[in-house]
């Protein structure tokens, strides 16, 4: 398959987005700007003082419950998946999200409104070639009822199955993704996340889900969607199933070219799955070995404003602070001497 998008690509202006994080039920905002070929997705809390860029690789996930957090010395970041699936599903390899507060926001419950976001502004392409992650053999990880697979492909494909006997609604579901920005804006990006009443109803007595509702995501009870406006798709939440693993194997840091089977997966799992399949190549390939010398080299360079979007109205929530390009590069040079220490 002929790649459309041969170079790498970030955004041609910053975009912003606000809401309400779905797990902490704080006001939250983010920031996503343009950032120089080379330099991945990189998060950074603007809202806590002194903290560290934070790539969005796997060796900064941490532990969470029901979502992707990302965690570097006293900062991390909630609910990343659903951001890094739009920044995957629309092709951009570089980017600098501020985040004020602990979560990305909820939105909806999909990455739709992410994508209308990068659509609005735009992309520009770099002077750097994309680096594909091309699945050679086959790769796999089981635990229990929950397997993956990728198989050798000339494309990148998903295929997701979904078993819930609990659930006279969801039952089982299957689906199957073959991956571009175009399908993904129209297929994968309005699918929100999805949950039991009888599921989520204990976390959210125990005060572990204190932003979520019927605004930001898929409630079914019985054989009812407690939504108004019902599922956006009859197989909305497999298709959602498939939005969560594109942000999660996106932590691998490269696009990839294999056909990836999930039956039953999650967060855990996803990441789990994406750490054998990355090991696999630093062994059997230089695409190891390139990505960590794009991570220790090219993070170095100072991320450009190329304008603010003018459609932003912060109602109830701080201004954003001004990004200081003395600071930010300081912050990059941290990261680089702690993973050249770890390496």
């Amino acid at each position: 398959m002929t790649n459309p998008h041969p170079l790498q690509r970030t955004l041609r202006k910053e975009v912003f987005a606000q809401g309400i994080g779905i797990f902490t039920g704080e006001k939250t905002w983010v920031r996503i700007c343009p950032s120089p070929a080379g330099s991945g997705i990189v998060f950074r809390r603007v809202d806590l003082e002194g903290s560290s860029l934070i790539p969005a690789r796997l060796d900064f996930v941490a532990p969470s419950s029901r979502c992707t957090r990302l965690s570097l010395g006293d900062a991390s970041v909630m609910m990343v998946e659903h951001l890094l699936s739009a920044l995957y599903g629309m092709q951009i390899d570089n980017a600098l999200v501020e985040v004020h507060g602990p979560e990305i926001p909820g939105m909806d419950g999909s990455s739709q409104e992410f994508v209308e976001l990068f659509t609005k502004v735009g992309l520009i392409e770099q002077d750097k070639s994309r680096e594909y992650l091309e699945i050679s053999s086959p790769i796999f990880w089981s635990e229990g009822g929950v397997h993956l697979v990728a198989l050798p492909s000339s494309e990148y494909r998903l295929s997701y199955v979904l078993h819930y006997p609990q659930s006279i609604r969801i039952g089982s579901q299957y689906y199957s993704f073959s991956f571009s920005p175009d399908r993904y804006g129209q297929e994968i990006a309005p699918c929100r996340t999805f949950s039991l009443y009888e599921e989520i109803q204990p976390f959210i007595e125990k005060g572990l889900i204190k932003g979520g509702g019927l605004e930001n995501a898929l409630v079914i009870r019985g054989n009812d969607i407690l939504n108004p406006e019902g599922a956006r798709f009859s197989d909305e939440m497999v298709r959602h199933k498939i939005l969560d693993l594109i942000g999660d194997l996106s932590l691998i840091g490269a696009p990839i070219l294999a056909h990836v089977i999930a039956i039953c997966s999650g967060h855990v799992s996803n990441v789990n799955f994406a750490k054998i399949v990355y090991r696999n190549n630093l062994k059997n390939r230089d695409f190891g070995k390139e990505a960590l010398q794009n991570s220790h080299s090219e993070r170095t360079t100072i991320v450009e404003r190329q304008g603010v979007s003018e459609n932003v109205n912060f109602k109830e929530t701080p201004t954003p602070p001004k990004t200081d390009s003395s600071s930010c590069c300081g912050i990059y040079q941290n990261i680089l001497q702690t993973r050249s220490a770890n390496v």
